[in-house]
């Protein structure tokens, strides 16, 4: 959601090709504000979250309309199209067969809130269906609402283009260089959607895939949200920048972005978590400079902030069980030790001999080279604070068998301090 609103904030000074269409730009400026965009992105969370996961589509329908023409009353004047702004007032309101780009843009909590791409996709057309009863209009709800599903369950940018081109037809083989010189603004699903896509595709960052959007020109605050909604799904977004967000947006919308955030944690297990985190390491190999490094630790600092736990291997010294009482034991029985049972932590060592503590993203990344017999999954937090009270190590690397990334007590330090100082 942060995603959807920071694109909408800052592509709208741009929007009907006010901008130069370039990527060089100051991010925020004293015209950067949220629009319709941001606003009904807002809106369709809270109707989500209301309703619940288990809804019908009728119950999700009703709710979006609700909560939409509620949040239209509390924003009145924030760039509605002419016929959405007749429908936010309408006593019954009924769809009127739109296929703009209002149905993707405000999609983004559908694509996190759901655990199967197919519920994503059915909870999407339910969002569009209200207004946007055309097939491209529910398509570009989908497509949307889709590609944040995939990007935030460790699909590969590969694996996310060939997913919509098959199921949804799009042309995503040109490139942004193609696009620029010709486009202008145009309010479509057909003519946004796909080129938000290609912005994300060909972005290193979210600051980039926003860069990216608003250098198209045209319509920017919704290409922005669309975007963005995708990118920080697939890269995270820096504390920095949601900083900047939550400055921008009042306190009824920040309660609404609080409560989203608040049950996608709980939805979602630490594994999501920790392949924003293997992702923030990949984005390290690609840029290999202290830009990467600034992205990496404010997303373990994100990590940090969600409870997110990393698995820490240790070394028995001495059995759990008898031979008798594992030969005896079934799938699904629970047993009390009647001993002590000693763990030794296991260490890694760098090229010039220094020791690290070495933990891991997930048993896969573990076993391809760890002694460890046993596994414990410790939060992130609990970790940092035990490598600075080992003395003799300088610190930890996650998944030090694989790409890999040290972290050194300096560096934990820093990312303790921040998050006391955030927490206060």
């Amino acid at each position: 959601m942060y995603g959807a609103i920071l694109g909408d904030i800052i592509g709208s000074p741009f929007e009907f090709d006010r901008g130069d269409k370039t990527k060089d730009f100051n991010l925020f400026n004293r015209n950067s504000y949220f629009t319709d965009d941001s606003v009904m992105t807002i809106a369709v969370g809270e109707a989500l979250l209301k309703v619940g996961q288990d809804a019908t589509v009728k119950e999700i329908e009703e709710a979006v309309i609700s909560s939409m023409q509620s949040w239209g009353k509390r924003y009145p004047h924030k760039g509605y199209g002419g016929y959405f702004s007749r429908w936010l007032t309408a006593r019954h309101p009924k769809p009127y067969n739109s296929f703009g780009n209002g149905s993707a843009m405000r999609v983004s909590a559908a694509g996190w809130l759901y655990s199967s791409i197919e519920r994503t996709r059915a909870v999407a057309k339910a969002t569009a269906n209200v207004t946007h009863n055309h097939l491209e209009g529910i398509k570009g709800a989908e497509v949307t609402a889709s590609a944040i599903y995939l990007a935030r369950t460790g699909s590969s940018k590969e694996e996310i283009k060939t997913y919509i081109e098959k199921e949804f037809h799009y042309d995503l083989n040109r490139t942004l260089d193609e696009i620029r010189p010709s486009y202008h603004m145009d309010e479509s699903c057909q003519r946004t959607v796909p080129e938000a896509i290609i912005a994300f595709l060909e972005a290193k960052d979210f600051e980039d895939a926003i860069r990216n959007a608003v250098s198209l020109g045209g319509d920017t605050d919704t290409l922005g949200a669309i975007t963005g909604s995708i990118a920080e799904a697939y890269f995270g977004i820096s504390e920095t920048l949601i900083s900047e967000c939550r400055n921008r947006i009042n306190k009824d919308m920040r309660d609404v972005v609080d409560a989203f955030y608040s049950s996608v944690r709980h939805h979602n297990d630490s594994l999501n978590t920790n392949q924003m985190i293997e992702k923030a390491i990949d984005q390290y190999y690609v840029h290999n400079d202290k830009e990467g490094m600034i992205l990496f630790m404010d997303m373990l600092l994100n990590a940090i902030k969600q409870g997110g736990e990393l698995v820490v291997p240790y070394i028995t010294k001495n059995s759990f069980l008898s031979k008798e009482q594992i030969n005896s034991i079934n799938i699904g029985d629970t047993f009390t030790l009647d001993h002590d049972v000693k763990l030794k932590m296991e260490t890694v060592k760098d090229a010039s001999g220094k020791e690290w503590l070495g933990v891991f993203t997930s048993s896969n990344e573990m076993h391809k080279e760890s002694s460890g017999n046993v596994q414990i999954n410790q939060s992130i937090l609990s970790i940092l604070r035990l490598a600075l009270d080992l003395e003799e190590i300088n610190g930890i690397v996650i998944n030090p068998f694989g790409k890999y990334m040290q972290v050194s007590k300096a560096m934990i330090l820093l990312l303790i301090s921040i998050y006391e100082e955030n927490e206060k």
